[in-house]
């Protein structure tokens, strides 16, 4: 193993969950709904956000084909990675300066960060390959999930003590500390990105010759793919439930602080619940790993589901900080174990031949589905005035995800894999 690239490339992820921690899930949204959207009525300070959060992964999902394609063709990949993590690191120092009523300014800082932060993921998983020998791939990969729960979960602690104890750190109040806090996510995804500058090599390589221009090339691939999903009829059904039930796993991640603080949940144990979120997830998602050579991946990842349907329940009825503390529990225990199963499930699905092909298409369509999800919560809120609606509305995601999950046949959807699959790793597609 190339000990010293691995470990530079871990240590990005380490530094950039900093900014899906503390900017997107925790303290961000706290400071939202009270500083920069102050004066606008509460349930409209919830919308909000959430269209806010819709139009940024529009942006990303429209963006994502074009550097899926860069990726693929240039040889320039840590340029373009370092430029998109600078626009992040950029946008997270200046919500310092986000003052009471600068709501447009704060969703507009939240919208350059979030593409700042995707963009940048593209160019860093791309560089998975090179860093990691073929027989360690996979670890490596896992690793650098561990990695992002550890780098992300520490800050946050940090950021929670800079906001909660502020005194300790000779802060005049919690403002101050929270100002802070986007700063130091900003500094530390910089310092941890770092080692992958100056120690992940990119592999000179013969590019593929390029007669198109990359928007061609990279919406032209998406609607390949889309149209030879009819081959692959259990695969598509799949990705049919899982673009529904993912839409609302990452809802309730983008969400769920807000609504908590729109419902009358102190920001300090709003936080303290999302820390909790990051910590119980790390050994829950290996324990899923292992309940699914149990029971297999398909049923674990409806046990997860059905959780989730109760996890909404809760937080509907939620009143306190103590119900906030076991929702995040709840969530801690089934979100990295979802996750993870849907993985696996798609790529025991996918033709042998084609693994980049399909996994592109399904982390891009993924982006895609991920709109409507904020989109509803906000507009139900707007509606009827009421974020509790909102949270409700999630309940059609997952109930109709679930449905599909139990048409679903996974060992016809591999079998159809393999007679699709070219021996001689030539991409063929048999009627």
């Amino acid at each position: 193993m190339k000990k010293k690239p691995v470990l530079s490339w871990l240590f990005y992820d380490f530094g950039n969950s900093a900014f899906a921690t503390t900017i997107m899930a925790a303290v961000l949204p706290v400071f939202y709904y009270d500083v920069a959207a102050k004066g606008v009525q509460e349930s409209l300070a919830a919308s909000y956000w959430g269209y806010s959060q819709s139009i940024a992964v529009l942006i990303v999902a429209i963006l994502a084909p074009v550097l899926g394609a860069i990726s693929d063709y240039s040889a320039a990949k840590k340029k373009f990675l370092m430029f998109f993590a600078y626009m992040g690191m950029v946008a997270s120092v200046l919500l310092a300066f986000v003052g009471e009523g600068d709501y447009l300014f704060a969703s507009l800082l939240l919208i350059i960060g979030t593409i700042g932060f995707s963009g940048a993921n593209v160019f860093y998983d791309a560089f998975l390959p090179e860093v990691a020998d073929e027989d360690n791939i996979d670890r490596v990969s896992a690793t650098g999930f561990a990695f992002g729960y550890i780098g992300g979960g520490v800050l946050l602690a940090v950021n929670l003590l800079m906001i909660m104890k502020y005194n300790w750190f000779g802060l005049p109040n919690s403002l101050v500390g929270t100002q802070l806090a986007f700063v130091s996510v900003g500094l530390w995804w910089f310092v941890f990105s770092i080692p992958l500058i100056k120690n992940v090599v990119e592999e000179k390589k013969v590019q593929p010759g390029r007669t198109q221009s990359y928007v061609k090339i990279g919406f032209s691939r998406l609607g390949r793919t889309w149209k030879e999903l009819k081959h692959f009829k259990h695969l598509l059904l799949f990705l049919l439930a899982f673009w529904l039930y993912n839409d609302g796993i990452s809802t309730i991640i983008k969400m769920a602080t807000i609504y908590g603080r729109d419902i009358g949940i102190d920001s300090s144990s709003l936080i303290i619940a999302l820390l909790i979120t990051q910590f119980v997830g790390i050994p829950c998602t290996f324990f899923f790993g292992w309940l699914a050579g149990k029971i297999t991946a398909k049923r674990a990842l409806l046990i997860s589901l059905f959780i989730y349907l109760a996890i909404i329940g809760l937080g509907y009825f939620m009143t306190t900080a103590l119900h906030f503390y076991i929702l995040a529990i709840c969530v801690g225990f089934v979100q990295g174990g979802a996750q993870s199963l849907s993985r696996s499930i798609f790529g025991r699905m996918v033709p042998g031949d084609r693994h980049a092909e399909f996994f592109g298409f399904y982390g891009i369509s993924s982006k895609f589905a991920a709109i409507f999800g904020p989109f509803v919560f906000a507009l139900v809120g707007q509606l009827t005035g009421s974020s509790r609606l909102g949270i409700l509305s999630l309940i059609v995601f997952f109930v109709i995800g679930i449905i599909l999950l139990f048409k679903l046949d996974v060992e016809k959807g591999v079998e159809q894999a393999k007679a699709h699959t070219n021996p001689n790793d030539e991409p063929v597609i048999r009627s």
